[in-house]
This record gives C-alpha cells, sequence and structure tokens, in this order.
C-alpha cells in the first residue's frame, strides 16, 4: 500500500530542489526563442537536463530533429508529460512554451524519485512546432504515444484555467498566379495577383458575418507584390480555419476556398491551396484526472473562478487536442500575472519571465505530479488508464 501523502511529499521536494534549474531552463528557452521545428537549442537544453536526472533520452523521433522521447522507470504504468518549446515570429514565447517545457520536466523529475514504488514509467515527449507544425500528430502517426497510458502539460494563460474549448484547425498556404506586366505602359497586359488576394479577402470577410457560433476564419497577406510600378504576378495567404468539430471544419474549409477561388475567378488569375501542417482535432479532457489536477492546484491556493462562474472557456487550437482522441488527456491553463495582456501578445511574453510565471512553473510541476501519483496508486482509476491501452 503506497502512502500517497508521504510519497508526494518526497516528489514535491525533489521538484523545490530542482527549482533553480528549472527556472535557469525556462529563462534559457525563452531567451533564445527558436520557431518551429528549429527549437535545436531548447531541444538541447531540456535533454541535456533530463539526461544529467538519469533518464534515457532518445532523439529525432519521428523524423523529426528537435523531437525526443525521454524515460525513467519501468513501471507498468505509463504517463506522458509533454513539453513544448517553439516560440512565435517577433514575439518570441509569447504564449509561455518555456513554461510548459520546465513545469513538464518538473513534474517528470517528481515522478522519477517516487517511480519505483508507484510501478510507473515516467516518459517525457519532446514535441516540437505546436505553433502550427503540429509535431504531436506527426508523432502520434508516427507511434510516439503508443503504449502511454495518458498524458499531461499545463499551458500559460492570464488566470487559471480547468480546460479550454480546443478548436479543430486547419492550415493553409494559398497563392494566386497572375502575369506581371508594366503598371503604368501596359496594365492591360497583366492580370493582377494581389487584386486576387484582396477580392479573396473581402469575400472571406463577408463570410465571417454568417457562421455559427464556433467556426473561425484568420488570414494574413505574407506576400503581395515586389515593386508598386509592377502589376504582380504572384501573391501568397497564409489563412486557418477553425470550427468546434472535423465535420463543421470540412464544412467551413469549403466555403473558405470556394472565397479563395473567387478571387482567382474575378481577377482572371489561378490559385494553389495546399495544407501548411497536419489537422488539429477538437479535444477531449479526462475528467477524472481534471478534477484530481484542480484538487492539487486548490492546495496550492490556486482558483478557478471562472470555470466556477460559468465564464465561457476561451477559444484556442493545440494539437495536444489530438493526443486526447487517443488517450486519456489534460491540458489544463496555469495562471500568469500577464498585467492584463493575452496570449500571443509581447506583454506576455514579458510575463512569463518573473515571479509569478516562477510561481506557476512550480505549481503546474507539483499538481501534474501530483495527479500522476493519484493515477498510479488510486486502484479505480489506475486499472481504467491501463484499460485504455
Amino acid at each position: 500500500m503506497v502512502d500517497r501523502d508521504a510519497t508526494l511529499a518526497k516528489a514535491t521536494a525533489s521538484i523545490e530542489a530542482a527549482m533553480p534549474s528549472l527556472l535557469a531552463l525556462s529563462r534559457e528557452i525563452h531567451d533564445y526563442p527558436e520557431l518551429k521545428f528549429e527549437e535545436y537549442a531548447a531541444h538541447s537544453a531540456v535533454t541535456g537536463m533530463l539526461d544529467r536526472h538519469g533518464f534515457t533520452v532518445r532523439n529525432a523521433i519521428a523524423g523529426l530533429d528537435t523531437a525526443f522521447d525521454a524515460r525513467h522507470g519501468n513501471g507498468a504504468l505509463k504517463v506522458a508529460l509533454c513539453a513544448e518549446y517553439d516560440a512565435l515570429p517577433e514575439i518570441g514565447h509569447a504564449c509561455g512554451h518555456n513554461l510548459i517545457a520546465a513545469s513538464s520536466v518538473g513534474a517528470a523529475l517528481g515522478l522519477a524519485a517516487v517511480g519505483e514504488a508507484l510501478d510507473l514509467t515516467t516518459v517525457v515527449l519532446g514535441t516540437p512546432a505546436e505553433e502550427g507544425g503540429g509535431g504531436k500528430v506527426t508523432m502520434l502517426e508516427a507511434g510516439c504515444f503508443e503504449g502511454l497510458h495518458f498524458a499531461m502539460m499545463a499551458h500559460p494563460w492570464p488566470v487559471d484555467r480547468l480546460t479550454a474549448n480546443c478548436l479543430a484547425v486547419d492550415n493553409l498556404g494559398v497563392r494566386f498566379h497572375g502575369r506581371g506586366a508594366h503598371a503604368s505602359a501596359a496594365p492591360e497586359q497583366g492580370l493582377n495577383a494581389a487584386d486576387a488576394a484582396v477580392i479573396a479577402q473581402v469575400s472571406l470577410g463577408l463570410l465571417r458575418q454568417q457562421l455559427p457560433h464556433g467556426d473561425q476564419i484568420h488570414a494574413i497577406v505574407t506576400h503581395g507584390g515586389d515593386a508598386v510600378n509592377v502589376v504582380p504576378e504572384s501573391t501568397s495567404m497564409n489563412l486557418m480555419c477553425r470550427s468546434v468539430s472535423a465535420k463543421r471544419l470540412d464544412a467551413l474549409r469549403l466555403r473558405a476556398e470556394a472565397c479563395l477561388q473567387a478571387g482567382a475567378l474575378a481577377s482572371g488569375c489561378s490559385v494553389e491551396i495546399k495544407d501548411l501542417a497536419p489537422r488539429y482535432s477538437h479535444m477531449e479532457a479526462d475528467a477524472g484526472l481534471l478534477a484530481r489536477y484542480r484538487g492539487h492546484m486548490e492546495a496550492r491556493g490556486r482558483t478557478f473562478a471562472d470555470d466556477d462562474a460559468g465564464i465561457p472557456a476561451p477559444m484556442l487550437s493545440t494539437d495536444m487536442a489530438n493526443v486526447s482522441l487517443a488517450l486519456p488527456s489534460i491540458h489544463p491553463m496555469v495562471g500568469v500575472d500577464a498585467q492584463g495582456s493575452v496570449n500571443h501578445q509581447a506583454a506576455f511574453a514579458a510575463a512569463c519571465i518573473g515571479p509569478s510565471s516562477e510561481k506557476a512553473i512550480l505549481d503546474a510541476a507539483v499538481a501534474l505530479c501530483a495527479t500522476a501519483i493519484d493515477a498510479a496508486s488510486e486502484p479505480d482509476l489506475r486499472s481504467r488508464l491501463m484499460l485504455n491501452r
């Protein structure tokens, strides 16, 4: 019979002892932001720390240079802690992935200290390119989650929330092809690819007012031309379509593609549309694991006032959602004092370093670790998780 209180105390002590190294890891990742699939320094920092603590690390899994699998122990129950570490263009770690990496590693170090007594294998999966690259989807398809019984991570947010409305999303790359010409001497000889993009954007904008709640379209022009006195021969856009389910997303994508085709048709251009990343699914969080995580966070003085007040959960997309459809998973939001800013703003990146973020790392690491201890030591929960695989 496992003494859960003593086990949690031992695991927590291990996390607290590692906090200087975890904070250094978080700051190193934060201060050197790397974009999707280019997280070489972050990968090295995270795997180096795990290696020093006795984890067996396999690098470049699923054909991804910056993905890894790090394991400790040989228990029958296997928990995956997902570490993200990619940043956003220009604004760096404005989604706080440095905190995700540090808290997942921290939880893993706590579990490594007690795993043998719990008959638990602790696995840290390095999952690159959450920001639009779908690293976890590629890893799922490659079998990296096979044999694991449940997966967890905690994501920074301005307040503590149990979960989010994770929308299914398609990331599309769009290119319009026209014909260049002198914009003054022979404009009639050209087919204006920039006009195609403008017409498509207007069409998408008009479509938005007709979309049902939960359907979203975002678009930016990534290349609009090369010289003002040349009719643009080629322009490009990036597009995201989001919806509450794969079925709804299929229908939304058809309507969005019709807007893109309209831009091509009206301007006399042609259009190419391609997927830039695997599709992200909707998410189904495991209620039992989430309830235990909540209890451990509340024991550390955190509250979930917005959840209790019925305030709608934030809408976002993550490739952790795909994992949740394959095995029991949670993706709660851990609050940081963002001074009124929100994720994907430069001010939020600044908030992901400092006392509030340091507390978020510790609290999330302990709560994730404690949730795994519950999963390993409660017979009914353990049996349910074991049967899922």
